[in-house]
Parts: C-alpha cells; structure tokens; sequence
C-alpha cells in the first residue's frame, strides 16, 4: 500500500510467442524471465500482491516459485496476439479481487520481457503516480535522435521519400525535439484509468530512465540483456 492505495502488480505472461518460442521462461542472468519479476516484487514494499497472468501451467509453476501468485488462467478469449493490454489487466483485477475479496486501487504491470528493471524503478512509478496525484505513470526512456520520427523514410516503388514534411529541412540533431518512447519497464495505472478503457489517461506523468534498457523481443535482445548485466556486474566489483 502506498498514500491509503492498495496495490496490486500484474504480471502478464502468455506460453505462446511468435518471436521467441517460450519466450517468458527463456533465462537472463540463468533466471528465467518470469521468475525475475517476483524477485523484484519482493523488494517493494508497496505492492500488496502480485499474481501472473498466464494460460500456462509451467509458466504459473515458475511464478510462484519466484514468490508470485497464480490464482487463475487467463481465459482462450484473451490470449491471443491481437488482445491489448487494458483488457487482459481488467480481466486480471477482477479475478484477483474474486479471489481473495479485496478491492484495489493502483494497478501496476510489469512485463516479463523488461528482465533488468529494479524495485527502486518500480517504487519510483508508484509514488510518483500518488505524490503527483496523476492518473498513470509510465516509465520511458530518451529516444535515439538517429530514429527520430521526422527522419524517418518511406518507400514506394523502389524510391525513398521523407515520410514526415519536415524531415527535408533537418540538418543537426539539435533541430529535434526531444521525444520519449516506453520501454516496458512499469506501467502504474490507477483502476478508474483501466476501467474507463485507457493505458494512457488523461494525467499520465513520465519516469524518466537515463541509460541502456533490455526489452527481450528477439534472441539479440537476449544477448544485450546479458551484456548489460555482466557489465553491471564488472562495475559492482570493488
């Protein structure tokens, strides 16, 4: 609980993927992906439960064990590819409020797929979100100028074109206006937000992280959040 909200973290986590099969139990560090989440779990104390939300046996079997729960199987209906995040977080908190008869106000989700994220990242969103009295928080990170929308290409047959108006008149990085994009690491969102229909509400504030940040989509997304963290193990050392 954090500010009189009680809190309840959401840990979606499907056995299928397109990508990388049996995406949320390949290992980062030799801890599988889903297991990482309960271990950051455990260090914030704001959360009052975390369950994971998963149509797989094994995967539930892996959560728990890392210190989630698994109350319930997230239903054909919504695991599909196509399924957004509002509708399998609603279906989350309902459940978990069917099964254990309480009511909460703060919904944060925290993706298997973001392996490097820490408690102090997480604790951040939330009190954030209370402090600034917002209706979500996400964390984001600077966006690369070399991928800056306006830069970006389009082509039609065989030739390539600006795809944004302005994109002809850039010629220094300093010309850009700083832009953000999410990277998966939290998502708090107060239960009104969810219930409305919106990720994004009205008064969603940004925490910002400085620095790399592993998002696994594909294998060489693996290796860099490998890489990252024997480089922040290097610089652990004394």
């Amino acid at each position: 609980m954090i500010g009189g909200l009680r809190v309840l973290a959401v840990v979606p986590a499907l056995g299928g993927s397109k990508g990388l099969p049996r995406k949320n139990l390949l290992p980062v560090g030799g801890v599988p992906l889903v297991a990482r989440v309960g271990d950051v779990v455990g260090g914030c104390p704001s959360i009052d439960r975390a369950v994971v939300s998963t149509d797989d046996e094994e995967i539930a079997a892996v959560a728990q064990g890392a210190g989630l729960d698994a109350p319930f199987r997230r239903p054909a209906e919504l695991s599909g590819d196509r399924i957004g995040d509002v509708e399998v977080l609603l279906h989350a908190l309902e459940a978990t409020e069917a099964d254990d008869g309480t009511r909460y106000d703060v919904v944060v989700m925290l993706q298997p797929t973001s392996p490097l994220r820490t408690a102090e990242q997480v604790e951040a969103v939330l009190a954030q979100l209370v402090e600034q009295q917002l209706d979500a928080v996400w964390t984001v990170s600077p966006t690369d100028g070399k991928a800056h929308p306006v830069k970006q290409l389009r082509m039609a047959d065989g030739l390539l074109a600006f795809d944004h108006s302005s994109g002809a008149q850039v010629v220094a990085r300093q010309q850009l206006e700083p832009l953000w994009h999410r990277n998966g690491v939290a998502y708090a969102l107060r239960r009104e937000v969810l219930e409305a229909g919106l990720l994004l509400g009205p008064r969603t504030g940004a925490s910002v992280i400085e620095g790399p940040v592993a998002n696994i989509d594909d294998a060489l997304d693996l290796e860099w959040a490998e890489f990252l963290l024997r480089r922040a193990a290097h610089h652990d050392r004394p």
